[in-house]
């Protein structure tokens, strides 16, 4: 099925880690699509949060999402994630499961689609540069109209730079 992957990262140099995380997904699989990276303003973050560096990745994924899931985490802690944290913390890299296929999927370690993946610009944007027309459960419109509706809002400024 294809899934989709928010990446982020505002600690380090933010880059340098989202490429050894593409690197790290195209190890899971090969073809992995990747969006051009946004520079973004923190979103629901304590004051003082340096800028965000976003893109989003899709791909194919057989095995069980939980599986994905922890490898995804073990990932992020290896790239220096702190295991207990604030919430929306900075950190040096974030993986967000964004959605996979048609799912619905709502357990105390998983909730799919991503439940605020229609209010945030920095992952609309990117998704939509990948796959305009894909409908994703729970989303108001296709990617690419929940991105033109979401850029309307004139919320948190979000410009691609790579």
């Amino acid at each position: 099925m294809r899934i989709g992957i928010g990446l982020g990262s505002n600690l380090g140099n933010r880059g340098a880690e989202l490429a050894k995380a593409r690197t790290w997904l195209r190890g899971i699989d090969v073809g992995a699509k990747f969006s051009s990276e946004y520079e973004t303003a923190p979103v629901d973050c304590p004051p003082g949060t340096p800028p965000f560096r976003n893109q989003v990745a899709e791909m194919n994924w057989t095995g069980r999402l939980e599986t994905l899931l922890q490898w995804m985490q073990e990932y992020e802690i290896s790239r220096g994630r702190k295991t207990v944290r604030r919430v929306n913390q900075s950190r040096p890299l974030d993986l967000d499961l964004l959605y996979a296929g048609r799912n619905w999927i709502k357990s105390p370690r998983l909730n799919l689609p991503h439940p605020r993946m229609a209010e945030r610009l920095f992952v609309m944007e990117p998704l939509a540069e990948l796959c305009p027309g894909r409908r994703i459960s729970g989303l108001p419109g296709t990617v690419g109209e929940t991105a033109a509706w979401l850029r309307g809002k004139r919320g948190p400024e979000c410009r691609r730079i790579v």
